[in-house]
């Protein structure tokens, strides 16, 4: 059961992610207004954080419950503690400084330091797309397990 979870978890995160972040969010700012796409495409992106946290959680003990302290000199427990990383700084960090921002718009996009939305929705971006990069290298290492 074990390695049947570390799987489902391993797919619902990896490939959540990838769905959500090539397939969903585009075809929602091709088909809906601004306003609405960034309403549902956050909800998702808030939704496959959850998953992030409790799948990154579980697959990072696993790791460490089958392989011991040689867990910490393998490759694919650093994948999922970078993606796990990632997924708490954007829940955690970024996405509530975007929904901070984000009834501020009409006033200016743009803080004077910068730092305004478009710019953390770029840090957000970078880091998903650092996130996504390190779950297809998972992914692609093949099961070792």
């Amino acid at each position: 059961m074990g390695n049947g979870l570390k799987n489902l978890l391993t797919t619902l995160w990896v490939g959540g992610m990838w769905v959500i972040g090539i397939l969903v969010a585009p075809i929602l700012f091709k088909s809906l207004d601004n306003t609405l796409a960034g309403m549902v495409a956050g909800k998702l992106f808030h939704a496959i954080g959850w998953i992030g946290i409790v799948a990154g959680i579980y697959l990072a003990i696993w790791w460490i419950w089958v392989d011991g302290l040689r867990a910490c000199r393998s490759g694919r427990l650093w994948l999922i503690v970078g993606m796990l990383a990632c997924t708490l700084i954007n829940q955690f960090a970024v996405f509530p400084i975007i929904a901070g921002l984000k009834p501020a718009v009409s006033n200016a996009t743009e803080g004077m330091f910068g730092g305004g939305l478009s710019s953390w929705h770029t840090i957000s971006s970078l880091i998903y797309l650092v996130q996504s990069v390190l779950g297809l290298l998972y992914v692609w290492g093949g099961e070792s397990r």
